[in-house]
């Protein structure tokens, strides 16, 4: 708790006010003292060193506020530690170097402990340094305009565009974000920044934090003491920063190593912020689950505070914070800015009055204008003097906020025309006022203490120099050297790794398996020369996989950009060490993997069994994964955002899978791509596998010719191998001439390529190092409101708005007044409610693991009126959710006992159609518009006997009940938060709910100003006859006295009080202090002041059981008395008929093609997605195309044509995956909004989902095939076929598995992992990698592959039935029995076979091809005939439909049924225990 001192103390704080360092604790002055001074008698710089802290009247807190019981441990510690280095200090000591402490014992003190730590330098001669910062005239510009069109595919693909985006890009708009800046921030002091969202709250703290990159350019006089923003930002960059490591000063106290520093750091902060507990815990993430939302805020501020860092600018921390937890971050600063002398700025949304009493200077900001700056505590009577008064308990940071407001502020009697109305009229006034004087006074003192002073330039050097470790150059803003930061970040990289240990598993488990299920497919491979190709395989696969498994790290590698960006802006570390580091510590981790993955693989295929080889293989597989990772890091670190990266990323995978070598011989290719290769590293590893395999192999032949009835007697000297690289009369082949004529490839090549493949891994690493260092920042969101093309008035009205204004969808004065009263109307038009819902004895009880349960809500009564604005109110885990969802319908699991009626009448059996419920996250389809949303929203759930042009009526009127009439072609995911709000509640207001609207905390995350205006909405709609039910979450006072009853729950769900809230809430608070609580003050926010009385407040007690008071009060029995008599009431008149005579509201066809209009719209603004869909099939099909040109009617070229088609099919993988992202994200919106509302069936949704995705991969794949099919050479008559079966079927398929799996999967990055190790599978049995003849015991895989059909139709069809022309290389030579012709020699053998002899009438050199015709090709080495062609497209068809049946089965199975199935399921495992 804050900490109080009488006046003495206080006076004798004051008398020796001039000592070097800040109080721990900040004197409290008497009342009699003048109030926070800007300007003082300063005296010379030989009486002290620095500015001493003015008398304010500023509250302290106690720094045992968090953890008392850890911080008299760290006491004890700290002395004992002390006593033994001989470094106590002896209480006269401790008065020199201090004003006051918090206690007055005369034992080892932990406050003046830390303060001797920070004092270290100052003792060992050298000076502590502080910084503060002054900026006169500060006007910052930015770029481009503030409103735009939505793109689409149309506008992208329209060249007018593209030129207008030319010009604007070398002609961008200009605009002042903030301008007319003024003042100072001296150390030690708190400054709180507050302003309407988008008034430039962002762009101040920002600039003050030297962050200038993002804006045109930063004018005017800004000074941190005598340095400029230029030497701060090249030599000593301190803002925001992580942790003690990489900031420990080589100056240390006496004999302390640099271990012991750190951890005496740590255990400081994390005592004094109340984290002992919580050290060994993550800090969590949206999908690690960690320590709170109030200890994250404490740890930020713990890491901040261990860099040393003397200036700091936080933004906004407190959102998603309730009023407690934030009261909790500001202590914590507050500490931290006293203990360090720190320069804090702060910008805080609905800042309470008890936390705004922590600061010491407030600015106001009004869009972009400073309209004042100066101390805190006199900021509200300034106002009032300007003439404007504050609301009834409204608090102090919200009266300042709305005054810059023209809906929210109250101008006082007499004052109606003096008053400022504009921005510039108040900042015109405010430079007029005694604030501004003593402001310009309070610069002019600190320019001529701070400023242009040597003296404080060369002990400020002094000071930072002396942290410098040896080995870092003192012009540098990092104070340890590159080796010390790179050990630090490795640990880091440790910790974080074993924190992740579930993922390495994984990650792991998948290696070992794929080498299983490869080994398995080419166990023991025999020698001899028929397992040749196999071999081949098995290394692609085996180089390939290991490779491009590390792109999965691109996304990765994007999330943790802000945070490397945050700490070297701290100088904590240089950006290319984490990238080191990450490089260097990821090293044995995939070597321990590896070597699993390669000892499964290597040993069940059954590689050369040497150990030379096989150290060889591993270390080939090794270097390859190593330097693939570094090459997908570097073309992560080249760009901005992931989505390019990681389609560039898939281009790149398909061309070095392409130019390996493997699916089409160096000698194959064409000259004009051969190039490729040699700047491809895949290529020289896989040469280096090859060589290394195939030396020292001399394979039996296989297919010796002639053989078989009539060839018995003959010898070696008339046969001839027909495999690449035999010799005549010879019976064995040799590997390293096997690989030679095949590939090209060499055994003298193998160290030269090892060599080749590290010049590649140093420079894709060292380029990633470059990137990393110059790029780390990430690309900006957009601040911009996006309108549908058409719009165009909106978006030239809006053009000269400034930056933050316009993306929190801020209006003008007169267009906010004018909305407001077309608003009201439209509101009063509306027909009122007049059932009243009511429940009684409301419990609920949900299931643990084990046989226990929990009750959730225990025997809960109450009502809700039309007319009246109802709020549930408790502290976090009181349940007010959990009642909300009861009420409304929507719990699945647990058991609900109790009494729910409308109007004493059982509840219809539409009641959740009947109904609105406002959920607190707003979700929506980010690119429909606000009209498109509230219109979707009416035409499915109003009756389907409503005209169309009356919904389209009522829709227009909700817009302007919402005041989003100037928005209604705005699109929902570029508006600020306050819009979304009012539009989410603008889709449940567009269904004309007949019974009451429930809304689930719609202020949370707001400002005070943006709350203000959505609970004076809401109260205008109860004041129209609508019943509200709303759950808040510590409202501010204002707010709270909006509502005309509440209903307040405890922990556990029970009643604590429910009634009215009577005038300014004394019928509340008169209920609580007749029965014990303590007296309210006047300026006491009632909301705040029942849970702090009833024991539900951050530190609050209660030793009161005010639940057992309320079942024993008069208002528990008028509560059921009126129940009875609303219930009997009721029952006297007719039962409310459902407005459904169906499931739902409209018919299934209905829903489908609005569901499809929806869904081609969504897509067709999507350019992004689009784009990227075409492009990769364009860009594969060039690709192939070319790779493979004109492929000739050789072996080889057969083959060619084979891969091409086998290539080909690989882009399905990315384009799958590619489709799963909008399909679960619009399941995402379905599950959570519309399906609790009965907008439409889940069939229709899946349906509209597959038959929009369709057209779009059938122009795709149309595209694709036109840029292939004839490059290859494919034959023109037999295109149909192909194009019917590659271009339409093929993508009906690849949609329909990857939704099919998608419905299965949580979410996309689930879905991804898990389709591409399904598909796997699909492409490894289809009989290409292994011929059908050698895949033993999965050959039912075989079968079961829909791609093994696929790829039998396509091949039987576009390369059966045509004759092979061998090459020179490809003929078998064999000398026939002397007197014997070719033909007469051959002739029976090719009967019996295959293949034709070239001159049949030579005596001499036979020249025998294996195959004549694609056909003898096809059946022989794939299992495939040209006549199973329709066949196969009917069994293809077939697996079609059945990925159609499982899209719909697993999302019925996983989505629909998921809560139910689960739930039984864990019902049945508990029962068996």
């Amino acid at each position: 708790m804050p900490s109080v001192q009488d006046p003495e103390q206080s006076a004798q704080g004051e008398a020796i006010d001039f000592v070097p360092e800040l109080p721990l604790v900040p004197p409290v002055p008497s009342a009699t003292h003048h109030h926070h001074h800007l300007h003082t008698h300063h005296p010379s710089k030989d009486e002290r060193p620095h500015n001493p802290r003015q008398p304010s009247h500023t509250r302290s807190v106690d720094i045992e506020f968090f953890d008392p019981s850890g911080v008299g441990e760290l006491r004890r510690t700290l002395s004992r530690v002390s006593t033994e280095r001989g470094q106590a200090i002896a209480p006269s000591q401790i008065s020199e170097v201090s004003d006051d402490t918090l206690t007055s014992e005369a034992q080892f003190d932990l406050e003046k402990c830390m303060r001797e730590f920070v004092q270290k330098l100052d003792e060992s001669g050298k000076k502590r340094r502080e910084l503060g910062v002054m900026f006169k005239d500060l006007r910052v510009i930015g770029i481009g305009a503030t409103a735009r069109h939505q793109a689409t595919l149309g506008s992208i693909l329209n060249p007018l565009n593209l030129l207008k985006t030319i010009h604007e890009t070398r002609h961008p708009a200009l605009r002042e974000i903030i301008g007319g800046f003024e003042g100072c921030i001296r150390p030690g002091e708190m400054l709180l920044v507050l302003g309407r969202p988008g008034s430039g709250c962002t762009t101040f703290l920002k600039a003050l934090a030297n962050h200038r990159d993002e804006y045109h350019s930063v004018d005017g006089d800004v000074m941190y003491d005598s340095f400029t923003p230029e030497e701060i930002e090249k030599h000593y960059r301190e803002t925001l920063t992580f942790a003690a490591k990489t900031r420990t000063p080589r100056a240390r106290l006496p004999g302390e190593t640099r271990e012991q520093h750190v951890e005496r750091v740590v255990d400081m902060l994390t005592t004094v912020f109340g984290l002992r507990h919580v050290r060994k815990t993550p800090v969590g993430d949206a999908a690690i689950r960690g320590v709170s939302g109030g200890e994250k805020k404490r740890v930020s501020i713990a890491e901040t505070l261990a860099t040393m860092c003397k200036l700091i600018s936080w933004d906004n921390s407190t959102r998603g914070l309730d009023a407690s937890t934030a009261l909790e971050f500001v202590q914590a600063l507050r500490i931290a800015t006293d203990v360090s002398r720190q320069a804090t700025s702060v910008s805080i949304y609905q800042a309470g009055e008890s936390l705004y009493q922590h600061f010491d200077k407030v600015t106001i900001i009004y869009e972009g204008k400073m309209v004042y700056f100066g101390p805190a505590d006199r900021a509200r009577q300034y106002f009032i003097d300007m003439g404007y008064k504050p609301a009834n308990r409204q608090t102090t940071a919200d009266f300042l906020v709305a005054v810059t407001d023209p809906k929210g502020r109250t101008v006082r009697e007499g004052y109606e025309n003096r008053v400022p109305r504009t921005a510039q009229e108040f900042a015109d006034f405010f430079k007029k006022s005694d604030i501004s004087a003593l402001n310009q006074e309070d610069i002019e003192s600190y320019t001529e203490e701070f400023v242009g002073k040597e003296h404080r330039v060369s002990h400020y050097k002094e000071s930072y120099h002396a942290e410098h470790a040896r080995h870092t150059s003192h012009k540098s803003p990092y104070i340890i050297s590159i080796p010390m930061q790179a050990r630090a970040l490795m640990l880091r990289r440790v910790q974080i790794l074993k924190g992740m240990m579930a993922v390495q598993v994984i990650q792991t488990m998948t290696f070992v398996i794929q080498a299983i299920i490869i080994g398995t497919v080419f166990l023991r491979l025999e020698d001899a020369t028929s397992s040749f190709f196999s071999r081949g395989g098995v290394l692609f696969f085996s180089i390939l996989f290991a490779a491009l498994s590390t792109m999965a790290e691109i996304p990765a590698l994007f999330s943790q950009r802000p945070i490397v960006l945050r700490h070297s802006r701290a100088a904590m570390y240089h950006p290319f060490v984490e990238s080191l580091a990450l490089t260097l510590v990821d090293v044995p981790k995939m070597f321990i993997i590896l070597v699993l993955f390669s000892i499964v693989l290597y040993f069940l295929v059954g590689l050369q069994q040497a150990a030379g080889q096989f150290f060889i293989f591993l270390l080939f597989v090794f270097s390859m994964t190593l330097i693939m990772q570094g090459w997908f890091r570097m073309l992560a670190a080249g760009f901005q955002t992931a989505a390019p990266a990681q389609t560039v990323a898939g281009l790149i995978v398909l061309v070095l899978t392409l130019y390996t070598g493997y699916s089409i011989p160096q000698p194959s290719m064409i000259g004009a791509l051969r190039w490729i290769t040699y700047i491809n590293p895949l290529k020289y590893g896989f040469e280096s596998l090859m060589v290394n395999e195939f030396h020292g192999i001399n394979a039996e032949c296989s297919s010796l010719v002639p053989q078989g009835p009539g060839y018995e007697g003959i010898t070696l000297a008339n046969q001839a191998c027909t495999t690449v690289g035999s010799i005549p009369g010879q019976e064995l082949v040799n590997g390293n001439r096997y690989v030679e004529l095949s590939f090209n490839y060499s055994y003298s090549h193998l160290w030269r390529n090892f060599g080749i493949i590290w010049a590649f891994g140093i420079a894709f690493v060292a380029t990633y190092l470059i990137f990393t260092e110059i790029n780390t920042k990430s690309a900006g969101a957009s601040a911009t409101v996006v309108f549908k093309r058409g719009s165009k008035a909106h978006v030239a009205k809006q053009g000269s708005s400034d930056e933050e204004k316009i993306h929190s969808g801020a209006t003008t004065p007169d267009q906010e007044g004018n909305a407001s009263e077309e608003a009201k109307k439209a509101i009063s038009d509306t027909r009122a409610m007049h059932d009243i819902f009511s429940w009684q004895h409301l419990s609920y009880v949900v299931p643990l693991p084990g046989d226990g349960t929990r009750m959730l809500l225990n025997d809960v009564s109450g009502y809700v009126a039309p007319g009246k604005l109802t709020a549930l109110v408790g502290a976090s885990g009181a349940g007010k959710t959990t009642l909300l969802n009861t009420l409304a319908q929507r719990v699945t699991t647990g058991v609900v006992t109790g009494d729910l009626f409308v109007s004493g009448h059982p509840l219809p059996a539409d009641f959740q159609a009947q109904t609105g419920y406002v959920q607190q996250m707003d979700t929506h389809l980010p690119r429909a518009t606000v009209r498109e949303a509230l219109l979707f929203s009416a035409k499915l759930r109003q009756p389907a006997s409503v005209p169309l042009a009356e919904k389209e009526a009522y829709v227009d009127k909700c817009l302007k009940m919402c005041g989003l009439e100037a928005f209604g072609d705005a699109i929902v995911g570029s508006l600020g938060v306050e819009h979304r709000k009012r539009t989410t509640i603008g889709v449940e207001l567009a269904a004309k709910p007949q019974l009451l609207l429930f809304l689930d905390e719609p202020t949370s995350g707001l400002d005070s100003q943006s709350a203000w205006a959505i609970m004076a909405f809401l109260r205008t709609l109860a004041d129209s006859g609508q019943a509200i039910l709303c759950t808040i979450h510590q409202p501010s006072a204002e707010l709270f006295e909006v509502f005309d009853r509440m209903l307040l729950l405890r922990p556990g769900g029970q009643t604590v009080y429910f009634g009215d809230l009577g005038h300014h809430c004394q019928t509340l608070i008169d209920y609580f202090q007749r029965n014990g609580a303590r007296h309210c003050g006047p300026d006491e926010n009632p909301a705040e002041y029942i849970l702090t009385v009833t024991g539900a407040g951050a530190t609050a007690r209660s030793d009161v059981d005010w639940h057992q008071v309320w079942l024993k009060s008069k208002e528990a029995e008028e509560l059921q008395s009126e129940l009875e008599r609303i219930h009997s009431e009721g029952r006297s008149r007719p039962p409310p008929q459902p407005t459904y005579h169906g499931e739902f509201a409209t018919s299934w066809l209905y829903q489908l093609g609005l569901l499809l209009h929806r869904d081609a719209q969504n897509h067709w603004r999507d350019p992004s997605f689009l784009m990227a869909k075409l492009a990769l099939n364009t860009v594969a099909g060039l690709l192939i195309g070319f790779t493979f040109f004109k492929a000739k009617a050789t072996l080889q070229g057969t083959q060619n044509k084979l891969f091409a088609i086998f290539m080909g099919l690989i882009p399905s993988v990315p384009l799958a995956n590619q489709l799963q992202v909008p399909f679960i994200e619009t399941r995402s919106v379905y599950e959570i909004r519309e399906r609790p509302s009965r907008m439409y069936s889940w069939t229709a949704l899946v349906t509209s989902q597959m038959l929009i995705e369709m057209p779009w991969n059938i122009l795709g794949s149309s595209l694709f095939f036109l840029c292939w099919y004839w490059t290859v050479a494919f034959p023109t008559e037999r295109g149909g076929y192909t194009y019917l079966m590659y271009s339409i079927i093929t993508p009906l398929y690849y949609t329909t598995i990857g939704q099919a799996v998608a419905s299965m999967s949580p979410n996309a990055e689930i879905a991804a992992l898990l389709f591409s190790f399904l598909f796997s599978f699909v492409l490894t049995f289809n009989g290409v990698l292994q011929p059908f003849r050698l895949l033993g015991w999965w050959r039912w895989m075989y079968r079961l592959s829909p791609y093994t059909y696929l790829i039998e139709g396509l091949l039987g069809q576009a390369i059966g039935k045509q004759q092979i022309t061998c090459s020179e290389v490809e003929f078998a030579r064999i000398t026939p029995p002397s007197g014997q012709t070719c033909a007469q020699f051959l002739q029976p053998f090719v009967n019996m076979s295959s293949g034709y002899i070239n001159d049949p009438d030579a005596t001499s050199d036979c020249q025998y091809c294996a195959y004549r015709t694609t056909d003898e090709f096809l059946l022989a080495g794939f299992n495939i005939q040209f006549s199973h062609h329709w066949r196969n497209l009917g069994i293809f068809v077939a697996f079609v439909l059945f990925n159609v049946a499982s899209v719909y089965f697993f999302t019925y199975i996983f989505r629909i049924k998921g809560m139910a199935i689960r739930h039984w399921i864990k019902k049945k495992v508990i029962r068996r225990k």
